[in-house]
């Protein structure tokens, strides 16, 4: 949400893409309707059954760990996940045009996943522009990830300074049938530090 928000106030178009890959936490796919009914000149929602690949507490019969944020890479890792993700929306930019792709990773408050780190965007960017046929002309693309350096902290801040609703999104990895988080998982305790550090109200619903 924050990502789309920065996005618009410089100046860009937003087509947001969201990728329905049968996670756990599908309440998400409604938020992010929500959000780019707000921020997006166009949505476009991708399905891609992950679950058959599993490999991961969010795509497979694995408990999401609730007892806080440890060392290494999580059972919620997802396989290559922004890899594919960014796939995808490069594939859509090609063809719709556009150059200049953003994606809403995190390297500082995060749970350690290898394709959320600087290297990934900056090695992924110099993929898109060996992969296409814009970039091997020359019309090259570049990867945005404006949210890689701020804490949970900074981007509560940012979204209440773009007057964006925080409410409107969605953290939780395991939440419950009434949509509410979980409160536990290591998304929902990095997204209260955010608000609690930030000083500001946490609009969420904890269960």
């Amino acid at each position: 949400m924050v990502c789309a928000g920065l996005a618009r106030e410089r100046g860009f178009s937003v087509v947001a893409l969201t990728v329905d890959y049968n996670q756990r936490h599908r309440v998400e796919l409604e938020a992010a309707r929500r959000i780019a009914s707000e921020l997006a000149n166009r949505h476009i929602v991708v399905p891609l059954d992950l679950r058959a690949f599993g490999g991961s507490a969010l795509t497979g019969d694995i408990e999401v760990p609730k007892k806080g944020v440890g060392e290494g890479i999580p059972v919620t890792y997802v396989p290559a996940r922004n890899t594919i993700f960014l796939s995808f929306a490069l594939g859509l930019a090609e063809a719709a045009g556009a150059r200049d792709l953003f994606i809403g990773v995190n390297a500082v408050d995060y749970s350690g996943y290898p394709d959320c780190r600087p290297e990934f965007v900056a090695q992924f960017e110099r993929l898109a522009n060996l992969a296409t046929k814009a970039g091997v002309e020359g019309d090259c693309f570049t990867i945005h990830a404006p949210l890689q350096q701020m804490t949970k902290a900074d981007i509560a801040r940012e979204a209440q300074r773009l007057g964006l609703d925080a409410a409107l999104s969605h953290s939780c990895y395991d939440p419950g049938a009434d949509g509410r988080h979980c409160g536990r998982c290591d998304a929902c305790r990095l997204r209260a530090k955010g608000f609690a550090e930030a000083g500001i109200a946490d609009p969420t619903v904890y269960a």
